[in-house]
């Protein structure tokens, strides 16, 4: 294994073991669930708008839970056009197996491509997430 290949799957592992955006929010105005009935991996994400943040609360495989968690921190403080510029760019990604410099920490999941099956898992966070950020009416967190 290279020593990129080795940093990337000791990202994924730490992210998945020891997550760092794995809570709720106190107060946040977006949510959505997620769920990969093929694997058994759910995922409740809340959005706080101003200042975008987002914290989950997943259950699934070490893919997923890293995903989830990756994306969470790569979208701090953007914007909606932003994360879903992010979001095409790590679907390009996951699918080609192509690094993406402006998905810094995301690319550790590019070797999910070779694994078709996976891909779901690492897509399921931004597909929350996007449900999320598509919701018209505020929640109160």
């Amino acid at each position: 294994m290279t020593d990129i290949a080795e940093l990337y799957q000791s990202l994924i592992m730490d992210r998945s073991r020891k997550p760092r955006f794995a809570e709720r929010l106190e107060c946040f105005d977006a949510e959505a669930k997620g769920e990969n009935p093929m694997c058994g991996d759910r995922i409740h994400l809340f959005l706080k708008r101003d200042g975008t943040q987002v914290r989950h609360d997943s259950h699934g495989c070490t893919i997923m839970t890293a995903s989830a968690d990756l994306m969470a921190e790569a979208v701090a403080h953007k914007t909606p056009t932003e994360y879903f510029v992010l979001r095409a760019a790590f679907e390009d990604m996951v699918n080609s197996g192509k690094p993406d410099p402006m998905l810094g920490n995301l690319n550790a999941l590019s070797g999910v491509s070779e694994y078709r099956s996976r891909i779901r898992c690492a897509m399921l966070p931004w597909s929350a997430l996007a449900q999320a950020v598509n919701q018209d009416e505020p929640k109160n967190g």
